[in-house]
């Protein structure tokens, strides 16, 4: 199904701009979560080396977690605050728990055996409903006595995680009024790009064979337009001109065939009235035989002049006398000079060889000549002169 040029390019706007924005929304997403990430494992980092060392410090080796002091009720209300912290032993039994906890963290065994070998273990996971960061945090960099020790610590993440879902949200939301928003702007402005292309395509439809004069006047403020509408313009004055040029080629056609048909219809019609002698009937013949002659010769002109119109007629040159190709047409209009009473003088001046097309050049010498004789008056004489192009 094809679409409007508007169409088109109001979905393809669209389109790049929801792709752009939803890449820019994704990114942002990802770079707001990368951030938060990085500051809440440098919060639980931190935490983890303070309950650490609170919980070595005892000279007697008890351990213990420094807890912050608050009642049940204030260490509820301010949960998504708290890091719980957890001590483990390397076989998995827990040994000591943050006060604010009432059941142990989720244990990751392969965390707490890579832990227990000495190294920082992060990992995400779930407790009492909550997603929370964890961190494994092995005590033996705190002394022999703890190197079997590990400890866990847990940040929630439910701020982290609706601060994250609202700016997605308000980033999807942002997306769906930009792209809608793109939609409408690219479809006004493809609307008012393509509207002096309607205005052309408008006039140029009212211009028919009767009113090829008009051209398109179309307003155009765009050089590509403004070139459009000139083109189309000199088409159109390309047009008229063949238009005219038929048209004359039509009217000189009928007048030219007209004067020899009227002819021979007369010699006819005035032959067939009564009985003639055969002399009558060999002048009417002769007579017909000319104007069927001239007939011909100026059906052989049309022709000639509508394949030169078309850009059909092609020559085919080649070295002739031009002396002696003029006198056989003058040869040919003798008989016509003689009706006329005109003479025809023939001049012939040096070597005049050229390469030209013979049939095209005794028609122009033809033309010419009956010319210069027609409007000759009797007792007249038509001077012809062949120079050498070559001195």
């Amino acid at each position: 199904m094809q679409r409007s040029f508007r169409t088109q390019l109001a979905w393809r706007a669209t389109t790049v701009m929801a792709l752009a924005l939803a890449s820019i929304s994704v990114a942002s997403v990802v770079a707001l979560a990368a951030l938060l990430d990085r500051r809440i494992d440098a919060s639980v980092l931190n935490v983890a080396s303070i309950q650490a060392a609170s919980v070595t410090d005892e000279p007697s080796g008890a351990m213990h977690f420094h807890e912050w002091e608050l009642t049940p009720e204030e260490a509820g209300s301010l949960s998504d605050l708290i890091q719980y912290a957890q001590v483990w032993r390397a076989d998995g039994a827990s040994l000591l728990r943050s006060r604010y906890m009432t059941s142990d963290l989720p244990l990751d065994s392969a965390a707490l055996t890579r832990s227990g070998s000495g190294e920082l273990v992060w990992t995400d996971g779930f407790f009492e409903g909550r997603h929370v960061r964890v961190l494994y945090y092995p005590l033996d960099r705190f002394g022999m006595a703890h190197e079997r020790h590990v400890l866990q610590v847990a940040a929630p993440l439910g701020n982290r995680d609706q601060l994250v879902r609202r700016v997605a949200a308000f980033l999807a939301l942002l997306t769906l009024l930009g792209t809608g928003a793109t939609y409408l702007g690219a479809g006004w402005l493809a609307g008012r790009a393509v509207r002096p292309v309607h205005e052309v395509i408008d006039q140029a439809e009212e211009i028919r064979a009767g009113s090829l004069d008009r051209r398109i006047q179309a307003y155009a403020d765009l050089k590509e337009y403004r070139r459009l509408v000139d083109v189309l313009n000199s088409m159109l004055g390309r047009i008229q001109g063949a238009f005219e040029a038929q048209r004359r080629f039509t009217a000189d056609a009928s007048h030219e065939l007209r004067s020899p048909l009227t002819a021979i219809r007369g010699e006819l019609e005035i032959a067939l009235r009564r009985d003639r002698s055969p002399e009558e009937y060999r002048r009417v013949l002769e007579s017909t035989l000319e104007e069927a002659v001239r007939l011909g010769r100026v059906t052989e002109d049309l022709l000639i002049l509508a394949r030169s119109d078309s850009g059909a007629l092609r020559g085919r040159p080649e070295p002739i006398d031009l002396g002696e190709a003029t006198r056989s047409v003058l040869t040919k209009l003798e008989r016509s000079a003689r009706a006329g009473g005109v003479t025809v003088a023939l001049e012939v001046e040096g070597d005049p060889t050229a390469e030209v097309d013979p049939v095209l050049f005794g028609q122009v010498v033809w033309n010419l000549v009956e010319n210069a004789l027609e409007y000759s008056p009797r007792g007249g004489c038509v001077r012809v002169v062949v120079l050498s192009l070559i001195h």
